[in-house]
């Protein structure tokens, strides 16, 4: 069974640059709190570490 990425929202990206605001966009997270699940891929993983400063990451099964 293929590893779960949670990606918590923990910081506002209005004021941050357009790019980190659009990979928070495209990562799923609208609102500060939001939770979103996505299958750990490098893919991923490459944009949870661009904007690694706004969001919370923890590993599931």
């Amino acid at each position: 069974m293929a590893k779960k990425l949670l990606i918590t929202l923990i910081k506002s990206p209005l004021a941050r640059k357009p790019r980190h605001r659009g990979t928070v966009r495209a990562l799923g997270l609208k609102k500060i709190g939001q939770t979103v699940e996505h299958k750990d891929t490098p893919v991923i993983r490459g944009m949870a570490n661009t904007v690694g400063y706004l969001i919370n990451v923890e590993e599931s099964k």
